[in-house]
């Protein structure tokens, strides 16, 4: 199954939530990503633009925009994104095939 990075900002309504009534996202999260098929890996919280970062296993690009579309239906984020990951072993594959390729294309030139 293929891998994504999730990350994720929170709205001030959700910090100031979990501030009052602190809570395991992890825990929360966990279900739905079952519910599409998926594995949760990792769920940090995290310093900088985005307050959380997860690691997610899922079917299918469907399977996870299905799983992100839910989180973000409701409420509790502000943004974020996802972004599928590939294993080296995958990139070295689609090195060597850009090594067979790539005269196919030609830069733009002045």
């Amino acid at each position: 199954m293929p891998f994504y990075l999730f990350q994720a900002r929170y709205t001030p309504a959700a910090l100031k939530a979990m501030v009052e009534n602190p809570q395991d996202r992890e825990a929360a999260a966990r279900p739905l990503i079952e519910a599409v098929g998926g594995t949760l890996h990792n769920l940090f919280f995290c310093f900088g633009t985005e307050d959380i970062v997860a690691l997610i296993e899922a079917p299918d690009d469907v399977a996870m925009a299905a799983g992100a579309f839910a989180v973000g239906a409701s409420g509790a984020l502000s943004g974020g994104s996802t972004t599928k990951l590939m294993s080296a072993g995958d990139a070295m594959k689609a090195m060597a095939v850009a090594g067979k390729v790539s005269g196919a294309y030609k830069p733009a030139s002045a």
